[in-house]
């Protein structure tokens, strides 16, 4: 899972959330966030991503196998909404 502090957490009322790297769409063109792929790992049917996300840190992304990316690329990522995981300033769940 990947964990967002801070300001970057904030949309979701919550000082930290989790996104599973299943949980966040990949695009070329718009998202919430814009970053750089350091890793793609193409793997058949699913390409993981390691992508550093200005303010945000290092999260990792799960796309189709065939989603045309390589390392260096600028992508945008946006979360699911109905799949965050909200956590408070002790890192417990937000139910």
């Amino acid at each position: 899972m990947n964990f967002v502090k801070g300001e970057s957490a904030r949309p979701w009322n919550a000082p930290t959330v989790g996104i599973r790297p299943e949980h966040i769409r990949l695009s070329k063109d718009a998202g919430t966030w814009k970053g750089v792929v350091g890793v793609a790992e193409h793997l058949g049917s699913d390409t993981f991503l390691h992508v550093n996300v200005e303010g945000v840190g290092m999260l990792t992304v799960r796309a189709d196998g065939d989603f045309p990316v390589t390392h260096g690329d600028i992508v945008h990522l946006t979360p699911d909404d109905g799949r965050i995981h909200r956590f408070d300033e002790s890192d417990k769940a937000i139910r």
